[in-house]
């Protein structure tokens, strides 16, 4: 049979049952038939579409589609002819069958089109239930589906928006809300995909308006045209207009969409995008939900995800191509910007975020639907997407890696720079005057410091400063109010750091031109200013000096300069910019403002090892300095200046200048010796007493100069000279007003230099007179000593020095008629002469001037001193019996023969009586040229009685005064008190001494050490310091060593501040100068003591021993003071134990007044020492008591403390975890001990030791601290409660720290809460007696409850409850149940009572945690409950426990679920 044999019956065939299908059609009468009909035979019918018979697929288009077509349409139309059936219903399509077919034939586009124009119609016509019972079947595979055939996609996603809206969404997090997504039935993670990308894009379609558009593809923005096409079912018109054949209202829509996106069918990274798009829609309604769910969704999508990244600039700047997305609408830009500038990754995108900068300046969208239709923007929504990109860039610039920031930072910067100029610059243009144009420029300004410390090679570091410069100049010209000059100063700092490294040469030489034409900026004559229409609006000063300190080398000369500028080069100068340029100049702060990682090749290394600072070189500073404060330089032939002319400007410089100068000068002398230098925060001080006390530092000084005299140094000689010139001038400046510091400086330089230096200069200083005679004291006193110093000199002039000692001494002569300014010329001449022939004497050169004059001088200064009443001349004559006494001028031999030795030594004894500290001095030094061999019955002893004697003066200074002049007395020329004395470069005179009087001086103080009288006491204990400071060389005072240190020990429990200190200066000291067996004595001695309970009062009790301070203890008309106080007042009461009770007061108070002295002067170092290597090394008994003493309530001896565990404790985390366990015992012993102050820091300690301590150290005594602090917390003294509340407070803190952090300490706090909470429920707390117990016990649990987890509360859950049920009725306050029983006399009535106690009961956070308990009950919580809840039931009492109990008993049937039942 051939083949089209075979063919006919089956095409004949099939045409025949499409026949017949129509005849059953044609033949329905009712609507019901017609539904039965299609339901049968609609599927089958359009499969025939896929019939290989052409015949048979016409003949069901032409014939069976319009025929059902037809019939299907005309159901819903009301006919009115009587013989026809009234069908008022439309007709129901097999809709799930046809879905079904439409998925399971994929490759027929022909039957898939039919089926979906049928479901179409059908769907529309389903009830709602049945509508929503297809939304499974219609959404899973609709991926594929997409993929097959795009127009088939989208009639079903149109289909599906059709449908959700009828969709009742469950509650947020609710058990629904999580099943949604199986609902669903989405297992394919692609159709959910596409759901979340395609309800994105719908939140972004906004409809085109344009009509003539159809002949270019449509869009918007955000979409790409196929993307537009999809969404309005390729242009179909009524798509989106409501009402119209089934078309959609688009804002509704939308949020239907952004709801269901929100919805458990989706998961926070699928909906993270088309929530970011809704959040930036323009109706409200759709926004507040696309907020909402990005902040839900954000904490669980990681910005550092790079596809995301990826896709967000995708977004933002749209497909360039035809086909592709256009950019989005700038309110997305901004929010898309707001989430890159929280993302480190975005910045990684180099082509982009360059894109992105150029996009944001110059912001378009789009306006017809079209591409063609981009323009640009102004307004407030640009000024809002510009400052959102400058946001994103300055966020690049701070969070971005260096590879990146080079590559995009010079376009950028190139681009920032041209937009402010593009504004006008440096005075924006009028239409830039905006507050939304200005803080764009602020922002500019920004970023461009930024972007630029990320390539300084190609933006900064470039020869010739372009970009520096031009921020220098927008700093000091910008137009545009003090917010952008913030932006600009902001910028300049920002660039700094680039300029902190080792800079080239050139770039160097560049910078300093720049910062020197800046900090004279405003000093400039206006000839000298460049000549730009725009004037200085404000000073760059501050800037330019900290970029000299910040930038430039500390030995960098220019730098100084700057900052001498900045502290005296205007008046009237900011504070700011004179405190950075005192920072500039000091050392230690440029320490601090360059670390050493920064400027490691500009700094060196000591002898020692460690890292110094490189000052500048003092000759090239004074060369550099000195013609700019005067009209004059070092010449090129080598002379001399000595008339130097200070400039206006110079006068506030002189100061700081000369003071940087003469540090620079001591600290390039100390280099390379063991006294160099180190520059710590307090290196001024030390560096004065190198120079006034130190003697191997002033002979490392004085060799330095003599080097410097030689002519292999002629550069640095010059400079010295010039120093001491410029020195000379300030002193005798304005006729011998003088400058501040320079007469001082100049002295202090003069006695340090060698005769050689000094011979180039004494011949040349001859002006002395206007300021040997000015009327400054101070003046005339320092020129004094310098004209001694250079008029004794070899190379003066012998004419010159003869006719000014005739000078002076007839100006002497004139002192009984001398009034006035006389009378200060007299006191200058008087000091002049003094200095004069003492440093004759020791050079040996007292025939320089006739015999005569020095007998005339000393009989006139004698004249004067019997008999002369005026205090200036008496002054001077102190000073210069005391300098010719000194230097041996004025011996017992030499005393004008009308005076005596009685006389001058009664007369000195006199004022000094007056507390006359030059007068005691004159008398030790008096005492040195005695010589005599015997102490006893000698003129010396006299001397030393009479100093004695002086005890009785309370002024300490007094006091340091008698003990130096009693070193001098004892030893002569070999105390180390007259190191700074001798300022000439000569040997100071011979003189033989009394081998027994130091050791009959250090013994009468040792034993006025223990006097009971306190003025004997302390003066004892301040000359024992000065004995052993300055003749602790010698022998007898080595071999006493021993005695000092327990004469110095008894005096730390004086009561007296001041005997503290000098007792600590002692000891430390005494330890300096002893051996090793020493010091471990003197350590161990003082640990005792500072751990003991006993202290030794300082020696025996007697009638006048003081035992506290006047008014501590007053009895109405006086005060009990001294012991005799204390007999007198139990003699009157009739009760001796007062004198024991009141010694043992006076003991306690000795105690800590000794523990206060510990960290004072020294004894901080002994220990440090000791904790090393000696005895502390061995025992370290001492960290317990340190640790708690540190928290002392006593301020003295918490900050003794603080200073002794700084020095000795190297490693505080180290030490404590070594010494743990001792510590915390110490302070568990302590805290109920009989002594308050123990008891409080105790608990100050153990807070402080918990917190800085791991768990796992305090784990086994967590019990016994919140049992003991629980105790205290009901102490008698207030302070030590609130220190108790304290600590409380801190472990409750803890515990509720570990239990919000969750999973990580779950362990730690699991293992908390089985100690806390069955301490808490105890009789230590909410059964304890004391009411503030209870109170902060069920604070403290209200606390655990809310903010434990289920899984650590669990356990406790039922004992909770139970307990909490019952304690409801106990904690209510008594008042209640008065009142509830008197309640007639408050015109009250019990049920209105119990209405208010039932409304406390359901509103108190005592009901609120046990509601808590119950919203973490599980299965096996629940079994254990249901026992204690029926203990509570049974055993309640009260009406707070019994309404609480059935409370919860009804919430417990609520909440539970079958299971539990």
């Amino acid at each position: 049979m051939s083949e089209s044999a075979k063919t006919a019956p089956s095409e004949a065939k099939e045409l025949s049952l499409i026949g017949k299908v129509e005849l059953r059609i044609a033949l329905a009468g009712t609507d019901a038939e017609l539904k039965a009909i299609l339901k049968t035979f609609l599927p089958p019918l359009l499969l025939k579409l896929a019939s290989e018979h052409l015949n048979v697929r016409n003949k069901y288009v032409n014939t069976s589609i319009l025929e059902s077509s037809h019939r299907m349409n005309s159901s819903n139309v009301v006919n009115t002819d009587d013989t026809d059936h009234l069908l008022t219903t439309s007709v129901k399509l097999p809709v799930a069958a046809l879905l079904l077919q439409f998925r399971q034939h994929p490759s027929s586009l022909l039957i898939r089109h039919f089926d979906l124009l049928y479901i179409q119609q059908g769907i529309q016509r389903l009830p709602v239930v049945k509508q929503l019972k297809l939304l499974p079947v219609l959404v899973n595979g609709i991926s594929s589906d997409t993929s097959i055939s795009a127009s088939h996609g989208a009639i079903l996603f149109n289909l599906l928006l059709k449908i959700l809206p009828n969709f009742s969404l469950p509650e947020r997090g609710s058990q629904g809300d999580r099943e949604l997504r199986g609902h669903f039935d989405l297992v394919l993670t692609e159709d959910v995909t596409f759901l979340a990308f395609w309800f994105g894009k719908l939140l972004l379609l906004t409809l085109s308006g344009s009509e003539n558009a159809t002949s270019t593809k449509r869009a918007c923005p955000g979409l790409s045209p196929d993307e537009y096409g999809f969404l309005t079912l390729f242009d179909k018109k009524n798509t989106w207009i409501p009402g119209d054949n089934g078309g959609l209202n688009l804002t509704e829509t939308k949020i239907t969409a952004a709801r269901f996106l929100a919805s458990g069918v989706f998961t926070d990274q699928e909906r993270f995008l088309p929530a970011l798009f809704s959040s930036a829609d323009s109706n409200s309604r759709i926004s507040n939900v696309g907020v909402d769910m990005l902040k839900r969704a954000a904490p669980n999508v990681s910005l550092e995800d790079p596809t995301l990244i990826k896709r967000l600039f995708q977004i933002y700047f749209g497909d360039p191509s035809s086909d592709g997305p256009l950019p989005v609408r700038p309110a997305l830009k901004i929010h898309i910007l707001t989430l890159l500038s929280k993302s480190i990754i975005a910045t990684t995108f180099t082509a982009d975020v360059t894109l992105l900068l150029r996009d944001g300046l110059t912001t378009s969208e789009v306006t017809n639907g079209s591409r063609e239709s981009l323009v640009l923007f102004s307004g407030r929504e640009a000024s809002k997407l510009r400052q959102a990109a400058f946001s994103f860039i300055i966020w690049t610039g701070r969070m971005g890696s260096s590879a990146d920031l080079q590559i995009i930072a010079p376009p950028l910067v190139h681009r920032l720079r041209e937009y402010v100029e593009g504004q006008g610059w440096p005075n924006p243009n009028d239409g830039a005057r905006s507050s939304q144009d200005l803080s764009l420029r602020g922002l500019a300004y920004q970023s461009i410091g930024l972007l630029a410390k990320s390539s300084p090679a190609e933006l900064l570091l470039e020869p010739n400063l372009d970009l520096l410069r031009w921020l220098f100049q927008s700093l000091s010209e910008e137009g545009s109010g003090g917010d952008i000059s913030v932006s600009v100063e902001e910028a300049i700092g920002s660039v700094l750091s680039c300029f902190s490294k080792v800079l080239d040469r050139d770039v160097e030489n560049c910078l300093r031109s720049l910062l020197l034409h800046h900090i004279t900026l405003d000093d400039e004559s206006p000839t000298n200013r460049i000549t730009t229409p725009t004037q200085v609006r404000r000073s760059t000063r501050f800037v330019a000096v900290t970029y000299a300190n910040r930038c430039l080398s500390y030995s960098d000369v220019v730098a100084r300069w700057i900052d001498l500028l900045a502290i005296g080069g205007r008046p009237g100068e900011r504070d700011e910019v004179v405190e950075e340029g005192q920072k500039g100049l000091n050392p230690y702060w440029y320490q601090i403002l360059n670390p050493p990682e920064d400027r490691a090749s500009r700094h060196r290394e000591s002898l020692s090892g460690n890292r110094i600072i490189q000052l500048p070189d003092f000759a090239s500073m004074i060369q550099y300095i000195i013609p700019r404060l005067t009209h004059s330089s070092w010449g090129s032939e080598g002379v001399l200046p000595t008339n130097l002319s200070l400039t206006k400007q110079a006068l506030d410089i002189v100061r700081p200048a000369i003071t940087f100068c003469r540090a620079t000068l001591i600290t390039q002398a100390l280099e390379s010796t063991e006294e160099a230098m180190r520059f710590d925060v307090d290196w001024e001080r030390t560096l004065d007493s190198k120079v006034s006390s130190n003697e191997l530092a002033r002979s490392a000084i004085k060799a330095y100069l003599k080097r410097s005299s030689t002519e292999e140094s002629q550069e640095q000689m010059k400079a010295i000279l010039l120093f001491l010139i410029i020195l000379y001038n300030g002193m005798i400046w304005n006729h011998g007003e003088g400058l501040p510091r320079c007469g001082d400086y100049f002295v202090e330089v003069c006695a340090l230099c060698s005769n050689a230096m000094l011979a180039h200069f004494a011949p040349q200083v001859l002006w002395w007179r206007s300021s040997i005679w000015s009327n400054k004291h101070d003046t005339r006193t320092i020129a004094a000593q310098a004209f001694g110093i250079l008029a004794s000199h070899t190379a003066y002039p012998p004419e010159e020095l003869r006719k000014l000692s005739v000078t002076l001494l007839d100006r002497i002569r004139t002192w009984k008629s001398a009034v006035g300014a006389e009378l200060n010329q007299v006191h200058g001449s008087i000091l002049a002469l003094a200095f004069l022939w003492g440093r004759l004497r020791v050079r040996a050169r007292l025939d320089a001037l006739p015999e005569t004059d020095l007998d005339a001088f000393l009989l006139l200064i004698f004249d004067i001193f019997a008999e002369s009443k005026e205090r200036t001349l008496q002054e001077a004559t102190v000073t210069a019996i005391d300098q010719l006494c000194l230097f041996s001028v004025l011996r017992p031999a030499h005393i004008p023969p009308k005076y005596t030795t009685t006389l001058l030594i009664d007369k000195m004894m006199e004022k000094a009586r007056s507390g006359n500290e030059k007068a005691i001095l004159a008398l030790g030094h008096f005492a040195m040229n005695l010589e005599e061999r015997k102490l006893e019955d000698s003129v010396l002893d006299q001397i030393l009685g009479k100093l004695y004697t002086l005890h009785d003066i309370r002024q300490p200074e007094v006091q340091f005064a008698v003990g130096e002049a009693l070193s001098c007395a004892a030893t002569g020329w070999g105390s180390k008190s007259l190191v700074s004395v001798l300022d000439v470069e000569e040997s100071p005179p011979a003189l033989k001494t009394c081998e027994e009087a130091l050791s009959s001086v250090l013994t009468k103080i040792l034993s006025h050490c223990k006097s009971t009288k306190p003025t004997m006491r302390k003066a004892s204990a301040i000359w024992l310091l000065c004995v052993v400071q300055f003749n602790g060389h010698t022998l007898c005072v080595q071999d006493s060593l021993r005695q000092c240190q327990a004469a110095f020990k008894a005096f730390l429990a004086d009561r007296d501040s001041l005997v503290q200190e000098t007792a600590s200066r002692g000891l430390a000291l005494v330890y300096k100068k002893g051996d090793k067996a020493l010091k471990d004595d003197l350590v161990r001695d003082l640990v005792a003591s500072f751990t003991g309970t006993n202290a030794n009062l300082g020696g025996s009790v007697a009638e006048d021993t003081e035992l506290f301070e006047p008014g501590a203890l007053p009895t109405g008309e006086g005060s009990v003071t001294t012991y005799k106080d204390i007999m007198s007042l139990a003699s009157e009461v009739g009760d001796p134990s007062l004198v024991y009770r009141f010694m043992s007061l006076a003991s306690h108070d000795a105690i800590w007044s000794s523990r206060a002295a510990f960290g004072r002067f020294g004894l901080d170092t002994i220990l440090s020492d000791s904790s090393v290597d000696g005895y502390l090394a061995q025992n370290p008994k001492l960290y317990p008591k340190l640790y708690r003493y540190r928290f002392d309530p006593n301020s003295n001896v918490q900050r003794a403390m603080n200073d002794i565990w700084a020095a000795i404790v190297k490693d505080p985390a180290t030490t404590v975890e070594k010494h743990f366990d001792e510590i915390i015992d110490d302070l568990l012993r302590n805290i109920l001990g009989k002594e308050w102050r123990v008891r409080q820091a105790c608990c100050a300690a153990i807070a402080d030791l918990v917190q800085s301590s791991s768990f796992e150290k305090y784990e086994k005594y967590l019990n016994e601290i919140w049992g003991k602090s629980f105790k205290v917390i009901d102490d008698i003294k207030l302070s030590v409660r609130t220190a108790a509340m304290a600590l409380v407070r801190v472990l409750a803190g803890i515990l509720t720290r570990n239990l919000e952090t969750g999973d990580s300490a779950g362990q730690k706090a699991s293992s908390m809460l089985q100690q806390v909470i069955p301490f808490l429920l105890s009789s230590s707390g909410l059964e304890a007696s004391a009411q503030e117990v209870q109170q902060y016990a069920l604070t403290t649990l209200l606390d655990i409850i809310k903010k434990s987890s289920g899984k650590h509360l669990r356990p406790f859950i039922p004992v909770l409850v139970e307990r909490m049920l019952a304690l409801l009725s106990s904690l209510e306050p008594e008042a209640v149940n008065y009142i509830h029983l008197n309640a007639s006399k408050y015109d009250l009535t019990e049920e209105k009572i119990d209405e208010m106690r039932l409304s406390s009961v359901r509103g108190s956070p005592m009901m609120e945690a046990i509601e808590r308990c119950l919203d973490h009950l599980e299965e096996a919580t629940m079994t254990a409950l249901l026992p204690s809840l029926e203990n509570a039931m049974r055993n309640a009492l009260g009406l707070p426990s019994k309404v609480s109990r059935d409370i919860f008993h009804d919430l417990v049937l609520l909440h539970a679920d079958e299971r539990l039942l």
